[in-house]
C-alpha cells in the first residue's frame, strides 16, 4: 500500500544564512546550469578544470621553473 504524499502547505521560516549569502549569488547561473544534462555539467566542469590547469602550466613556465 503506498503511502500519502507528504503535504508541503507548511511556511519554512526564511534562513539567516541563506538570506545573507543571496546577494552575491547568481541565480541565473544556476538556473543556466541546472537546465544541462548531468553529462553536460560534468563536461563544463572538465573544461574549466584543463583550463584551470593550462593557466597553472603558463604561470610556472613564465616563471621558469
Amino acid at each position: 500500500m503506498a503511502l500519502p504524499a507528504p503535504k508541503h502547505d507548511a511556511e519554512l521560516a526564511p534562513d539567516p544564512v541563506v538570506e545573507a549569502y543571496k546577494p552575491g549569488v547568481d541565480r541565473t547561473l544556476l538556473r543556466e546550469n541546472l537546465r544541462l544534462t548531468t553529462t553536460e555539467r560534468a563536461e563544463k566542469m572538465i573544461a574549466a578544470l584543463r583550463f584551470a590547469e593550462e593557466v597553472r602550466r603558463s604561470r610556472v613556465k613564465a616563471n621558469g621553473a
